[in-house]
């Protein structure tokens, strides 16, 4: 087999000994690399493909782990893995006990922070470049965010911060031709105008100085805002760039897929002394044919045919908990003219696509926004719609305040639809949907729905839009049970569970999706002439009181299971409620959920059997503590 470069690159170092002709040659072979794996395993395919030059351009001129890259979201570092010494784990890509798919500081000293959700790296730029100051070091600090992170507002106070405080860094904006949020062009409107001070001007003209000394290149590169207009036109104030206003030197566009090209600009704007925002026009997907056709199914993507672009199906014809939600909405939404759907940057993902289609004016898209969704839908509230925000739990977590003040002290009535709740597989722990139990339980006038299959999904959805005040519904990733949907949704009685197995030795009041893993667990004990009653308890809050205390004074051992962290959680509510209302017997109570930890990456059966969360667990603890009963 001919050698390739990528094999001779064991660290980032190795790149300074490279031409720009073999750095392009190498571009071509971590491409393969990429695809190759990813095919197999799935993954951030578009985004990965998109960065390759751009990473390799900054290894080759920063010196890692000193200097520091920071990647915003971090599922475009596929190839700064490769460039760091992980090629020959690269295959465990999204593996369990495998290599994450995105940035890990316990993983390479090459990781700088545990980047996973959007719009955050500026923040922690700036610190680093503050914490350098500080020290008096000299270590460059360079972040790479997409445009579409940049619609956060997050990332627009980081900015605003370090045009303050003109430490040197670098924001390399990655312009991968999807446009902008329009959210972003009517904040740039609202943006104070910083004016240029003299040092600033001085610095941004000796910038310019330099590019254009490097010939007829460098001086397309100085335009200072002259071509923006056609590649972000949004970003533009009249006459002049947003983030010069903010206090950033801004490069005019860079091609993205252009090496030499990037190497030139980025030694130029590593040696300023202010902040600088340089500008990288890419390609997502860059490469490979079906990604760049279609980016959004290969921005987050299962296993595929590689000579095709195919993504590989699975077997199961049940359908996803993701489009059962979605196809239930849209018939709400044409009996109910006032429902309006919002997501945040998640239209494919949550499952709004037909919703989009089909109520185009009713349907909001914020982009990487998910507080403004939040109190957005408030508004809408207070003006009489029936909102419905549709983003993933773990998204969601940024929204909480939004959720507490501006929902639910009014006790508006908004539908909270958290999808992706519990553990999502592959992406790991800073995509798993474990703590919405936690942060919605705790909030007052709040009401929680978790179904344990399609059809209580579709149940559960009815009934929300039928309350008063703010309902959280919450549902997995991934496949649901097969079974039949209800032609006519029913309104549930709030508060009200549903006992699915009957048995007097054991209770297992379980919650959403752990509702098959408590019937699991049952059916195993069963054969061992243990009954165990599995309560659906389908209300998280309020949850049903009266089939507690029927378990506690009925079954001489109870458990409580949530895909959720133990710590905050609902059974921890169970037993508290229990504590302060105990009925005339209080059997050993087991709670089932996610230990205190972060729980990794890996398909969802294995994560189950390792937080003790399968039914083969649940039957051996129940077993266990039974027996340690009999001999007390």
């Amino acid at each position: 087999m001919e050698h390739r470069i990528l094999d001779m690159i064991s660290s980032p170092a190795d790149l300074k000994l490279l031409t720009d002709e073999e750095l392009a040659i190498l571009a071509s072979e971590i491409r393969e690399q990429i695809l190759e794996t990813t095919s197999k395993n799935g993954g951030h395919v578009a985004p990965s493909l998109g960065v390759v030059e751009l990473t390799l351009a900054c290894h080759s001129l920063l010196d890692c782990p000193h200097d520091k890259l920071l990647f915003d979201v971090g599922h475009q570092s596929y190839a700064h893995k490769l460039l760091t010494g992980r090629l020959n784990m690269f295959d465990t890509l999204r593996q369990y006990k495998g290599m994450s798919g995105f940035p890990k500081a316990a993983e390479s000293p090459y990781d700088v922070h545990p980047s996973g959700h959007a719009s955050d790296s500026v923040s922690v730029a700036l610190g680093l470049a503050m914490a350098r100051d500080l020290r008096g070091s000299d270590e460059k600090i360079v972040t790479i965010i997409g445009d579409a992170a940049l619609s956060g507002g997050m990332a627009f106070e980081a900015l605003n911060h370090a045009g303050q405080l003109q430490t040197p860094m670098v924001v390399i904006l990655n312009d991968n031709e999807m446009s902008i949020s329009r959210n972003v062009g009517a904040l740039a409107k609202y943006l104070g105008h910083k004016r240029a001070s003299r040092e600033y001007t001085q610095a941004r003209d000796g910038i310019q100085s330099a590019l254009e000394a490097q010939g007829e290149w460098g001086h397309g590169l100085v335009d200072f805002g002259r071509n923006v207009k056609d590649s972000i036109k949004q970003m533009i104030i009249p006459g002049e760039m947003i983030f010069e206003k903010l206090g950033f030197l801004c490069t005019a566009p860079v091609p993205g897929h252009d090496i030499t090209a990037l190497k030139h600009t980025l030694r130029v704007v590593l040696d300023a002394e202010v902040p600088v925002l340089m500008h990288v026009v890419t390609k997502k997907g860059m490469g490979y044919e079906p990604a760049e056709r279609r980016p959004d199914v290969f921005h987050g993507v299962g296993p595929f045919d590689l000579a095709t672009g195919e993504v590989k199906k699975s077997s199961s014809t049940a359908p996803k908990y993701t489009s059962v939600f979605g196809k239930a909405l849209v018939r709400e939404a044409a009996a109910n003219e006032d429902i309006v759907a919002i997501t945040a940057a998640m239209k494919d993902g949550t499952g709004l696509n037909e919703f989009a289609d089909k109520y185009p004016k009713r349907f909001i898209d914020t982009g990487i926004a998910e507080e403004h969704a939040v109190a957005l839908a408030s508004g809408l509230a207070i003006g009489g719609k029936k909102p419905v925000v549709a983003i993933y739990s773990t998204f969601m977590q940024r929204a909480v305040d939004q959720m507490i003040i501006n929902n639910a002290l009014p006790d508006l009535d908004v539908v909270f639809c958290l999808d992706r709740a519990g553990l999502v597989g592959d992406d790991g722990p800073t995509h798993h949907g474990v703590f919405d139990i936690a942060y919605t339980r705790m909030i007052p006038h709040m009401k929680v729905m978790a179904p344990s299959d399609e059809a209580e999904l579709v149940h559960m959805l009815h009934t929300a839009l039928s309350l008063h005040g703010p309902v959280t519904l919450r549902y997995p990733r991934g496949e649901a049970r097969g079974f039949e949907l209800p032609e006519t949704p029913q309104v549930l009685e709030v508060g009200k569970s549903r006992t699915t197995r009957e048995g007097d030795d054991v209770a297992i009041l379980a919650f959403g999706r752990m509702v098959q893993e408590a019937e699991g667990a049952s059916d195993i004990l069963a054969a061992e002439g243990i009954g165990v009653r599995v309560v659906d308890m389908r209300w998280i809050k309020p949850f049903d009181e009266a089939a507690v205390r029927a378990a506690a004074e009925e079954c001489s051992l109870v458990a409580t299971a949530e895909e959720g962290v133990v710590e905050g959680g609902i059974g921890e509510g169970i037993l508290e409620d229990l504590a302060a209302n105990p009925p005339a017997k209080v059997p050993p109570i087991l709670t089932f959920g996610i230990p205190d930890r972060f729980v990794s990456q890996g398909k969802v059966s294995l994560l189950h059997k390792e937080v003790g969360l399968d039914a083969e667990s649940m039957a051996n603890r129940i077993r266990e503590k039974l027996a340690s009963m009999k001999q007390a």
